[in-house]
């Protein structure tokens, strides 16, 4: 059936032509006039940017000619940007650039072409200044024009906009050229040859450092899909930047890196964006990292960040791929009103030697090459507010599930079930090999160590170590709250199996990548029972090092005493483990007539207080043995006089207390240092006063003593 025909009065069509043709007409006459005038208005509004960079950030901006070369499109030519009294920044010979009409009628620039030959830009540092520094004009002056509380999200949205706003459809770009130079001890130079994109379509080669090596940028750019997928890769080897060696110390090479943006958009209150990073064959080395190459074979994360108003997080829809092995990371990092740190990390249950096997190469030395069966599944969690730093929470788990180890890697971590050499290092030199076996002198078997000085130093140094598998979280998560509010590492949450682990297995070097080695075997021994706690305890007796030179129980109760190991009193039992933190300075402690001085008496009261209220001493109104420690005549000759001071720059003498710690978190503070029950506390969670008092005086004890002992060279 067809459509029934409209009729239409000839003189409304008639009305509607004219009506039409008036606003063509209008349209063209605005056209001509503005297309007439666009060369004094370009003039006017170059002049105006002109000294707007002037006035506001110090940039001399010149610009030896500029026309239009088309309907939008405006070319110009020999172009110099100068911050005053610095290097030249900008230099360009010719550009064009061109904009899109249709986005200017809702105020964005959008740009459709960009045509670039023979550009300069150079970043120069010298000492404290650099030709960047109107960025940080830019920002003070964008913080003091600024009203009401700043938006994260909106400052993200903005950002990802004028981003992708100046991606064009079209560029042609050639010799082009960055520069670096850092205070002419670090430079870095890149000559971009050409660079291009059509229709979205990029691809660029890039000389670095006079031709040192030659790089590749190539991809797909759809700035209007809000979409970016961008390689890069060395056209022979791999890419490196010897710049990041010489300026930060640190080596950093890979194959190829890959990033995508798949989505950027509003989201709630928040802007979400989405997207991936990915590597192959990253290789990086830093002193404080590790002493030797760490290898990422494959690497990816699929980000999900989002971005709201006052914090920046990455969504647990996130995913983190090491080869075969998926991990599930959530961060958020929170500004206003306090800032606040967060962490969780899952690792789903899978399979160990897949996890193993996936671990980067030169990590975990020691284990490369283990073979393992069962499964395995990781989770960390981890809060602090830094307003309220003590009520950090931590927690972090490695669940085994029939898991076994089927052969060693490099190291047989049972070795020390049988006799074996110890060697001792300091500062990176081995001073002697030790057997620690019968066969040594000084070799003294668990049974025959004093209970004195074996309650003595498991008090001090890990109250729970026959009851924990290796890590004690109370006091890990201490360790967060007093380091976090020091500013500085001040207090470690190191058990007695980790410090073995640490002097046996690995080497000495302080960096992150033995700190996780050694983790990692804790784990393995303790959850897997191949060292007894009896035969941890007693090798770590014989290796510990008590003084300059002096390592294990038995050389360091006949040092300073000159008595066997199971002859110590309680007064010796606690002396010895005082030390054990600082060994180096126990001759300090002691003074001419070979008496321990004053300021040591608050310590023995303190642990021998604990030792009582656990039933592991009598207790004792008199210093538990403090009066009784008395230092061998044979080294009295070495002692300095009482009226000697101590340079307390070269040595510490801030005897830390011990970390009493133990696992049972439904316990108060009181209970975990004193051994009382639930009953006998008034709170669960405030500290006793008794002990805060303790802590007080021992730290004003300190502080007189190191008045009373400064500036005396070490004997």
């Amino acid at each position: 059936m067809l459509p029934k025909k409209l009729n239409i009065p000839a003189k409304y069509l008639k009305m509607g032509a004219w009506i039409i043709g008036v606003i063509l007409l209008l349209l063209l006459v605005f056209g001509t006039v503005a297309y007439t005038k666009r060369e004094s208005l370009l003039k006017k509004v170059m002049a105006k940017a002109v000294n707007k960079a002037d006035s506001d950030y110090d940039l001399l901006v010149k610009i030896g000619s500029a026309d239009f070369s088309g309907l939008s499109t405006v070319r110009m030519k020999s172009v110099t940007v100068v911050p005053k009294e610095r290097d030249t920044l900008l230099t360009i010979s010719d550009m064009t650039v061109g904009v899109k009409l249709f986005p200017l009628l809702f105020g964005d620039v959008k740009l459709s072409e960009v045509n670039l030959t023979d550009g300069k830009v150079q970043a120069v540092f010298r000492d404290s200044v650099s030709n960047l520094d109107f960025i940080l004009k830019r920002k003070k002056r964008e913080n003091a024009e600024s009203q009401g509380e700043l938006n994260l999200a909106d400052v993200a949205h903005n950002i990802v906009n004028q981003l992708l706003y100046k991606i064009p459809d079209q560029m042609a770009v050639k010799n082009f050229v960055l520069d670096v130079n850092d205070n002419d001890t670090a430079k870095l130079s890149f000559r971009v040859i050409e660079a291009n994109i059509d229709d979205g379509d990029f691809s660029s080669t890039v000389l670095v450092n006079s031709g040192e090596a030659t790089w590749h940028l190539s991809g797909l750019l759809k700035p209007g899909k809000k979409q970016l997928d961008v390689k890069l890769y060395a056209e022979k080897g791999s890419v490196e930047l010897p710049y990041l060696n010489n300026k930060l110390h640190a080596r950093i090479r890979f194959d190829t890196v890959r990033t995508q943006m798949t989505n950027a958009h509003n989201s709630g209150e928040g802007y979400r964006i989405e997207g991936s990073w990915a590597v192959h064959n990253l290789l990086f080395n830093h002193s404080k990292i590790a002493s030797n190459d760490i290898v990422i074979r494959d690497a990816r994360i699929d980000a999900d960040m989002l971005v709201g108003k006052n914090y920046v997080a990455l969504d647990s829809s996130s995913s983190i791929f090491l080869r075969d092995v998926e991990l599930r990371p959530y961060l958020k990092y929170t500004l206003k009103p306090n800032k606040i740190y967060e962490l969780k990390l899952r690792i789903p249950e899978q399979d160990a030697q897949q996890l193993f096997n996936s671990l980067p190469a030169g990590l975990f030395e020691s284990l490369e090459g283990i073979k393992v069966a069962g499964k395995v599944r990781y989770d960390l969690y981890f809060h602090l507010d830094s307003s309220i730093p003590d009520s950090v929470k931590f927690s972090s788990g490695l669940t085994p599930n029939g898991f076994k180890i089927l052969q060693w890697g490099k190291t047989n971590l049972q070795k020390i079930n049988k006799d074996f050499i110890y060697t001792p290092y300091e500062y990176g030199k081995p001073m002697r090999d030790i057997l620690i076996g019968p066969a040594n002198a000084n070799f003294t078997p668990l049974n025959e160590v004093s209970s004195n000085f074996k309650n003595a130093i498991l008090t001090s140094e890990d109250p729970s170590f026959f009851s924990h598998k290796g890590f004690v979280q109370e006091s890990i998560r201490k360790s967060f709250a007093v380091n976090f509010k020091e500013k500085r590492f001040v207090r470690g949450g190191s058990t007695i199996s980790m410090q073995l682990v640490k002097n046996v297995f690995l080497s000495r070097q302080k960096t992150l990548a033995r700190k996780a080695e050694e983790i990692l075997i804790v784990w393995l021994i303790e959850n897997n029972r191949l060292i007894s706690k009896n035969r941890m305890l007693e090798v770590y007796f014989n290796i510990i090092e008590m003084g300059q030179n002096i390592y294990g129980i038995g050389e360091a109760s006949r040092h300073y005493f000159g008595k066997h190991p199971s002859e110590l009193n309680i007064g010796e039992g606690i002396f010895l483990a005082n030390i054990v933190p600082r060994p180096k300075i126990a001759m300090y402690k002691f003074g001419s007539d070979g008496g321990l001085k004053g300021y040591m008496y608050n310590y023995f009261r303190y642990i021998g207080n604990i030792m009582a209220r656990r039933g592991l001493t009598p207790p004792d109104t008199n210093g538990y043995g403090f009066y009784t420690v008395r230092l061998r005549e044979g080294l009295r000759q070495y002692l300095l006089p009482d009226s000697a001071t101590i340079d307390t720059n070269a040595v510490e003498l801030d005897d830390q207390l011990p970390p009493i710690e133990t696992q049972d978190d439904s316990k108060s503070l009181f209970d975990r240092l004193f051994g009382g029950s639930k009953r006998d506390t008034v709170s669960k969670t405030a500290p006793s006063d008794t002990v805060e008092k303790s802590r007080r005086e021992l730290r004003r004890e300190r502080r007189e003593q190191r008045r009373r002992e400064n500036n005396t060279e070490q004997p």
